[in-house]
């Protein structure tokens, strides 16, 4: 029997932990990485630089067998196992990564880590530097004032956290979503430091219609006269406004198809008619408001922006200093294994296939395939167990 816990992400947005009963847990510890300073693509400096990771698995003694996770929008390194075995649920790609599973842990070393200005500052196993911490110059939260970063700035803090084991080379990196575009990162930025990459539900080149979107996401932060350009901190926060903005994401993450079986148009309340009074909603208005606002109480407002602005400004190999997609595409040589979902509304499957076949057109190997599901973007959290056997023939390869 599976479980799913409703909770908003997204790459975008909303995740489904999905738990199998009967299972052995993988019991899991979140661990911390320091950097007394990092540089940004941007050329600022911050200082005590922390972000939080957990492992799976043992590292090989040539250290060749091991495997990087990356994260989604609003997602955490929480890739895989428990925390302890009373935990309800556990981390959302469990069904891939674990002990004889297609991310087999009895055979690679498994890194997921947390990025910087992760969204979750609210949550005590999440570890992150962003604009809710304290700047060591000031004594005070950074807010704004916060360098702008990019994903190209998450892959130079992982690639300091690999290098930090002594690993010279990634056997793969995978992630969904904004992990997706991490992974692509990594390829374009470190070509001979990655053999394989597994890039899932993203697109090389994502294009205005997500950069227009990701707009669409902040705006009711701002609009929140709490937010206050960012000045919150030690006073009200705008929580009504990041709770519709989360609102907003999980229902883009989403697809029709997932709103009409789980919902169709039944009233949130059986005794309150929508059509009789403005107030009265529908079972799904009701849904997202009330998944937002507990989202909401974990997440951090600017946090939130700036993850926006940094999906914004995604070009592959930008760390390495591409300026355009096309370019950065052209700087990937590890194998690839596309995995994308029709139905996404988020990275569509147009732009899916066409960073593909770019690819091809340099020469590099790359596979693909079809998510299955009803619900679009998080397909690619929710539904990739068929693809198990794929994936794990590929890393296999």
């Amino acid at each position: 029997m599976k479980k799913m816990l409703i909770a908003l992400a997204a790459g975008a947005a909303m995740a489904l932990s999905v738990a199998s009963a009967g299972a052995q847990d993988m019991i899991v510890e979140k661990k911390v990485f320091e950097l007394p300073s990092m540089t940004t693509i941007g050329g600022k400096a911050i200082k005590n630089v922390r972000i939080g990771y957990e492992t799976y698995g043992t590292l090989n003694a040539d250290k060749s067998n091991a495997i990087l996770i990356a994260h989604f929008f609003s997602g955490t390194s929480h890739a895989a196992g428990k925390y302890d075995a009373a935990d309800k649920a556990p981390g959302y790609w469990d069904y891939l990564i674990g002990p004889g599973k297609a991310v087999d842990t009895n055979k690679y070393f498994v890194i997921a880590s947390d990025t910087l200005v992760n969204l979750n500052t609210g949550d005590p196993k999440v570890t992150t530097t962003g604009p809710a911490s304290i700047n060591p110059d000031t004594g005070k939260p950074y807010a704004m004032s916060f360098p702008v970063v990019t994903i190209g700035d998450f892959v130079r803090a992982q690639k300091a956290l690999v290098d930090s084991f002594g690993i010279a080379k990634l056997h793969a990196v995978m992630g969904a979503s904004m992990g997706g575009l991490q992974t692509y990162e990594w390829a374009a930025t470190y070509p001979d430091s990655v053999d394989r990459i597994i890039p899932v539900i993203a697109a090389a080149d994502p294009g205005p219609w997500l950069i227009a979107w990701l707009s669409v996401w902040g705006a009711p932060i701002t609009v929140d006269p709490n937010w206050n350009g960012g000045d919150y901190y030690g006073k009200e926060p705008p929580k009504a406004g990041l709770t519709q903005a989360l609102k907003v994401v999980s229902l883009h993450a989403n697809h029709w198809l997932w709103a009409d079986k789980t919902f169709g148009n039944a009233w949130a309340d059986e005794a309150k008619n929508p059509l009789e009074a403005m107030g009265n909603k529908y079972k799904i208005e009701a849904a997202l408001e009330a998944g937002g606002a507990a989202r909401a109480a974990l997440a951090d407002a600017n946090h939130f922006l700036y993850l926006v602005k940094a999906n914004q400004t995604f070009v592959p190999g930008a760390g390495a200093g591409a300026k355009t997609a096309a370019e950065g595409i052209k700087r990937i040589k590890a194998k690839t294994l596309m995995l994308y979902a029709p139905g996404d509304q988020v990275f569509h499957a147009d732009s899916v296939r066409a960073g593909a076949e770019a690819l091809k057109a340099n020469g590099v190997s790359v596979e693909t395939g079809e998510i299955a599901g009803n619900f679009g973007h998080l397909n690619g959290v929710l539904a990739m167990q068929p693809h198990a056997q794929k994936i794990a023939e590929f890393l296999s390869k």
